[in-house]
C-alpha cells in the first residue's frame, strides 16, 4: 500500500470524527466508543477505504445528541445505524446522493484562514504562514458541474484536495473542476508561508529587581487590513515563582483565574487610544529576578479579508439552473501567534 494513502486515511478518520464529536481527544472517544466503532466499520472493509464522506456517513450513522443517548439507555438500544442504505450507493458519483432536488439552488464559498506567528523578545518576526480552507456550501438540483479559479494561485503551498476535486485540470491551469457533494464540506486546505508582516502588534516589556516584577503590554494596528479587528485577546502564563499581582489595564478587562493563566480581553482597538497593560508581579521571598519570562499568546478576528492575500477569480457551473445564487466570504483568525518577553 502506498505509505501516502494510510496518512490520507488517518486524517480523512480525524476529519470525521472531528465533525461528529465536535472535537477529538482521549475522553471524547471514550465517551463515544460506540459512534466511534460503527464510523471505522463503514469506514473501511478488509482493510479498504470504503466511504470517507461525511455527508454520506451521516445518513448511514446518526450524529449522538442527547435524545440518542436517552433513547439508547431506555431501549437498550445503542445501535445509531441506519436501517436503510443511503442513496449515494446507487449513483455514479460516490459522495453525491441521486436525484438531488431543491427549491432555491445556492452555492456559497467560505475562505477562512488562521495565522501562525512567531516574534521573538526583539520583536523580529521569526515565522508567520496562513493555513487555510476553501469551505463550499452547495445546495444545487441535478448533478452539477463547478469550475473554481484563483487570480493567484501560485501562492498556495502544500495543498490537499477532497476526493471529489479532479487533479488534471489543476495540475495544468490550477483551476478546481469538481463535481460537489450536497451540503457543506471542505474542498481544499492550503498554506501560504513566509509572511513579512502581521495585523496588530503586540510589545510586552518585563523588568525584574528586588523581589517585584514590572509588566507593561501595549497593543495596536501594524498594518490595517482594511476591515475591523475584533475578538483581540493576549494570554500569557504567570511563572510559578509569582506570589501576587497587581494588573490593570486602560482599556478591556484583565482577568486572573486559578492556575495562575492571565487573560487581558480588548475585543476592539479604539481609535483614541492604545491599549496598555501595566502592573507589578510580587515573587516569592528570597527570589530577586523573575528567571522565566512569559510568552504571550495572542487572538484575534478579521471578518471579510483573507491575510494570505488569496483571492478567488470566478465559479462557473457548466449547467445553469433557472435561478443559482453565488456568494463568496471570507475570514481569518489567529492560529498559533506567540510573542516571546
Amino acid at each position: 500500500m502506498p505509505p501516502l494513502m494510510g496518512i490520507e486515511f488517518l486524517c480523512r478518520v480525524a476529519d470525521v470524527l472531528s465533525d461528529y464529536l465536535e472535537g477529538l481527544n482521549e475522553d471524547v472517544i471514550k465517551d463515544n466508543f460506540v459512534i466511534v466503532y460503527e464510523l471505522l466499520d463503514e469506514m473501511i472493509d478488509n482493510g479498504f477505504p470504503l466511504t470517507t464522506e461525511p455527508n454520506i456517513l451521516r445518513e448511514m450513522i446518526a450524529p449522538p445528541n442527547i435524545v440518542s443517548k436517552m433513547l439508547s439507555v431506555v431501549t437498550g438500544n445503542s445501535s445509531n445505524v441506519s436501517d436503510t442504505l443511503p442513496g449515494a450507493t446507487a449513483s455514479c458519483v460516490p459522495w453525491r446522493t441521486t436525484d438531488v432536488k431543491h427549491a432555491n439552488n445556492e452555492v456559497y464559498v467560505d475562505l477562512v484562514e488562521e495565522m501562525d506567528a512567531i516574534i521573538n523578545r526583539d520583536g523580529v518576526l521569526v515565522k508567520c504562514e496562513v493555513y487555510g480552507e476553501v469551505q463550499v456550501n452547495s445546495h444545487i438540483t441535478g448533478v452539477p458541474d463547478l469550475t473554481l479559479s484563483f487570480t493567484n494561485p501560485s501562492i498556495m503551498d502544500d495543498v490537499r484536495f477532497h476526493p471529489c476535486v479532479r487533479f488534471r485540470p489543476w495540475e495544468s491551469h490550477h483551476i478546481l473542476s469538481f463535481v460537489p457533494p450536497d451540503g457543506l464540506f471542505k474542498l481544499m486546505s492550503y498554506r501560504v508561508k513566509k509572511l513579512k508582516s502581521t495585523p496588530i502588534y503586540v510589545k510586552p516589556q518585563i523588568t525584574s529587581d528586588d523581589g517585584t516584577c514590572r509588566v507593561n503590554v501595549m497593543v495596536g494596528i501594524r498594518n490595517d487590513p482594511g476591515k475591523m479587528i475584533d475578538s483581540i485577546t493576549v494570554q500569557f502564563q504567570l511563572p510559578s515563582c509569582v506570589l501576587s499581582t497587581d494588573l490593570t489595564a486602560n482599556h478591556g478587562a484583565v482577568t486572573i483565574f486559578s492556575n495562575k493563566m492571565c487573560t487581558w480581553s480588548i475585543d476592539r482597538i479604539p481609535k483614541d487610544r492604545a491599549p496598555a497593560l501595566s502592573g507589578t508581579l510580587m515573587l516569592e521571598t528570597g527570589l530577586k529576578r523573575l528567571n522565566v519570562f512569559p510568552t504571550f499568546q495572542v487572538g484575534f478576528r478579521i471578518q471579510g479579508v483573507a491575510l494570505s492575500g488569496l483571492q478567488l477569480d470566478k465559479l462557473d457551473l457548466r449547467v445553469v439552473p433557472s435561478r443559482l445564487y453565488k456568494g463568496f466570504r471570507a475570514f481569518t483568525r489567529s492560529g498559533l501567534y506567540e510573542v516571546r518577553s
